[in-house]
């Protein structure tokens, strides 16, 4: 009967192991309260919260569920939140490590998990090598430890083939730019350079690897290569991303071209740069219209639609669409009569608390540069009549090309023939009465002027 027990229990034992297929068991010395949370990344930095375990007085941890857990990089958030410490998940979901919060990386102890381990191993000689390199003042010897590094790196690599953890490292090195051309004389050509650095920026990254969908790197890799290593204007914006989610989608794998797409549509539409939002609308136009990404928000489609038929006319380098608006004398004056080489059309409201602050810088900008060919034309798109004349006057504006925009030559939607979704809204045309700039501040005014009129007579004395 007692030998029934035993057995019993122990077959009881094995089933409740069995049932836990991910079983992550840690010592973390220097912690001995708190709950740590083991999260993971998803496309991003931004980390996402999987499991959380209690910390006992001895710094153990366990996380354990009856699931799988998806493949990919995963950090354990320690109580107090400033410090992680990061675990490769593969296929061994069930392993041990111990470590001290003193020095993550150089106390850590991996058991049964073959991956981890070779993680660490690496880590533990970068950091030795990168704190030989900050010590090294020659910059001879520098080059020999980066050439140490260099060595190693390409060891492991090849020693370590068909491991996860080797296909990260090398998504996440930089590019290899080795066999990058050089000038006749054998000395490096910068411009070639940056040129053949770009072309194989994404060599390493495996778009039809989903296991790279919880790892940081394409977040990462995406955020440089269109922020930095890409013009910021718009047809070097859309040659970038269009060769990018070509590249993507032979990977055949939807989530990846829908988080580049929706990575760049998001960043341009309301762009840091001005001249760039037409970006925002190439993207809608060519990758949701065209139903590449797939919105089941129908709202959302209909919102998008909406936003660059707004857009589209008013993008720079386009004629502005033209109105009459009624003068100070009664009659309309035209947007096409303004005949400056740099016309400024200010879009306000008299009530406005912004447009109060904006009129007299307006009008200081005007007195300065009016007899070098700008011309200044505020429409008031707000108000009653009464009001709009008293802004002219409290504002000494009787000089400038004032309009009335409540009485017009055609019926007119300011927020969408226009895009003056807040007062004020400033757009400045050239001559032809095509947008050089939209949407700046006052404020801007003048070095815009300065940066667009080439031979400034008042920049020259």
């Amino acid at each position: 009967m007692k030998r029934l027990l035993i057995t019993l229990l122990i077959t009881y034992s094995s089933n409740l192991l069995s049932q836990e297929v991910y079983r992550i068991e840690g010592v973390i010395r220097g912690i001995t309260d708190g709950n740590c949370i083991l999260a993971y990344n998803h496309y991003s930095s931004q980390l996402y919260a999987k499991d959380t375990a209690k910390v006992d007085k001895t710094g153990r941890i366990i996380f354990s569920k009856n699931e799988k857990l998806d493949t990919g990089i995963y950090e354990i958030l320690l109580p107090n939140r400033n410090k992680t410490i990061s675990l490769i998940i593969s296929d061994a979901q069930q392993f041990s490590f111990s470590t001290d919060t003193s020095d993550i990386i150089e106390k850590m102890k991996i058991m049964n998990s073959h991956e981890n381990k070779l993680f660490y191993d690496f880590q533990k000689f970068m950091k030795v090598n990168q704190e030989k390199y900050k010590e090294a003042k020659l910059s001879k010897n520098q080059n020999i430890i980066l050439d140490e590094r260099k060595v190693f790196y390409e060891k492991f690599i090849n020693k370590n083939k068909g491991y996860y953890v080797t296909k990260l490292l090398k998504t996440a090195a930089d590019t290899d730019i080795s066999n990058a051309p050089k000038l006749p004389n054998g000395s490096i050509d910068s411009t070639k350079l940056f040129e053949y650095y770009k072309a194989h920026y994404w060599d390493n990254f495996d778009f039809s690897d989903t296991r790279l969908a919880k790892t940081p790197f394409l977040h990462q890799k995406l955020e440089r290569y269109i922020k930095n290593l890409t013009i910021q204007r718009e047809d070097s914006i859309i040659k970038s991303a269009n060769q990018l989610i070509n590249k993507a989608q032979k990977g055949y794998q939807k989530d990846f071209v829908s988080y580049i797409i929706s990575y760049i549509t998001n960043q341009y539409e309301i762009p840091k740069i001005m001249g760039t939002e037409g970006v925002f609308v190439h993207m809608v136009e060519n990758y949701y219209l065209t139903e590449i990404i797939t919105l089941n928000d129908t709202s959302t489609l209909k919102a998008l639609k909406e936003k660059i038929s707004i857009l589209k006319p008013l993008l720079l380098n386009r004629e502005i669409p033209n109105i009459g608006v009624q003068n100070i004398r009664g009659s309309f004056s035209y947007i096409y009569e303004l005949n400056g080489d740099f016309n400024v059309i200010f879009f306000y409201s008299p009530s406005c608390g912004h447009c109060k602050e904006a009129a007299p810088k307006l009008k200081s900008f005007y007195d300065k540069y009016r007899n070098y060919g700008v011309q200044v034309m505020p429409i008031s798109i707000e108000g009653s009549e009464e009001d709009w004349k008293k802004f002219i006057s409290d504002n000494k504006w009787q000089n400038l090309a004032n309009g009335y925009g409540l009485t017009v030559s055609r019926k007119v939607d300011y927020r969408k023939d226009y895009d003056a979704i807040s007062t004020p809204t400033i757009y400045i045309v050239d001559k032809n009465h095509k947008i050089i700039a939209r949407r700046i501040g006052v404020e801007d005014l003048e070095p815009f002027y300065n940066l667009h009129s080439k031979d400034n007579p008042l920049i020259s004395k």
